[in-house]
């Protein structure tokens, strides 16, 4: 297994430089000058130019790319065109939002997905069935910024259960330890600012939801009534073993394995969704600045942006290929 691990972990190098490559190609296709974003239309040429030199945007993009590439091996991602701050610390300081939002909104789609789907297996072909996977092809079929918009404005504005924007209301204020503003209001005892957060996640998390729901849902309903049909599930039955310890014990188990893949693989969406979702919502997190980045020609910023999402994406696979052989012993890396 270690061996394995660390096989993965040499792939995702060139993994990352073809990334890299990708999107410092594409960025730099985008129509637009970053130096005439920042010092307007009305910028004399020799400011332009002096500013495009300081930038280094006036290098063939061959050495441009080179000497993107040696700071990301000092660590270094470059600077902010907007705010002018190292990106690595734009991203730093970003992160935590992007990742709460991410998980409150995969605990909710596995929650709720993997339960809409046992119950569908479970009564196939029933009102349950049929009822569960149209709302799983629902969440496929609506965009998330619409639903986003849509919620805001019947659950936030024309009935205001739930804040419009934001990650906790005026007046509150959370000591940082972790960046999660639930976890740090839990580690500091205030139950209020808590409760304050977790009012805020509702609206975001649900509508982030949707897809990753409707996607494992799908996967754990033909999954699990492909496992209801083996022989040793009958075999369980005929001993006389209660038929909800059969489904737990035995048949989620083995069915969970072609969900867990879809689960690490929907989490790395998770990531890319969340640019509409915090754009919709003011979540002050990674999505809605690499929103911000890409409007103002901030190439530095989107570049550090996509890296960092392609390696969560990579260690979200490398967790699932973990969590394989700790649910099925017969799978092993090392051989």
């Amino acid at each position: 297994m270690r061996r394995y691990i660390r096989q993965r972990l040499l792939l995702a190098i060139p993994t990352l430089l073809g990334v890299s490559l990708l999107v410092f190609v594409m960025v730099h296709l985008v129509p637009g000058d970053p130096a005439q974003v920042m010092l307007g239309e009305r910028a004399a040429p020799q400011t332009l130019a002096a500013l495009r030199h300081e930038m280094g945007l006036d290098r063939p993009l061959p050495v441009q790319f080179g000497r993107y590439l040696l700071g990301l091996l000092r660590g270094d991602l470059g600077r902010s065109v907007r705010s002018h701050e190292q990106v690595a610390v734009e991203l730093r300081q970003r992160f935590p939002a992007t990742c709460e939002l991410a998980l409150a909104s995969m605990l909710l789609a596995v929650a709720l997905g993997i339960g809409a789907g046992v119950l569908a297996a479970l009564h196939r072909g029933r009102a349950a069935d049929q009822a569960g996977m149209a709302l799983a092809t629902a969440g496929l079929s609506v965009p998330i910024f619409w639903l986003g918009l849509m919620l805001v404005l019947g659950l936030a504005v024309r009935w205001p259960l739930f804040p419009v924007s934001g990650r906790l209301s005026p007046g509150l204020s959370i000591a940082p330890v972790t960046g999660l503003y639930t976890v740090d209001a839990l580690l500091r005892g205030d139950l209020r600012a808590f409760a304050d957060a977790c009012w805020h996640l509702v609206l975001p998390a649900v509508t982030l939801s949707t897809v990753p729901m409707a996607v494992i849902a799908r996967m754990t309903r033909s999954s699990l009534l492909e496992t209801l049909g083996q022989d040793y599930i009958r075999t369980a039955r005929a001993k006389g073993l209660p038929y909800w310890r059969v489904v737990i014990h035995h048949a989620l188990r083995n069915a969970s394995l072609p969900t867990l893949t879809v689960i690490a693989l929907e989490f790395g969406y998770l990531l890319g969704g969340a640019v509409l979702t915090e754009s919709v919502f003011a979540w002050p997190g990674v999505g809605r600045w690499l929103f911000l980045a890409v409007q103002a020609r901030d190439f530095p910023a989107v570049q550090g942006g996509v890296l960092l999402m392609a390696s969560v994406f990579i260690a979200a696979n490398l967790a699932a290929d973990v969590l394989y052989a700790w649910l099925d012993p017969r799978i092993r890396y090392d051989s």
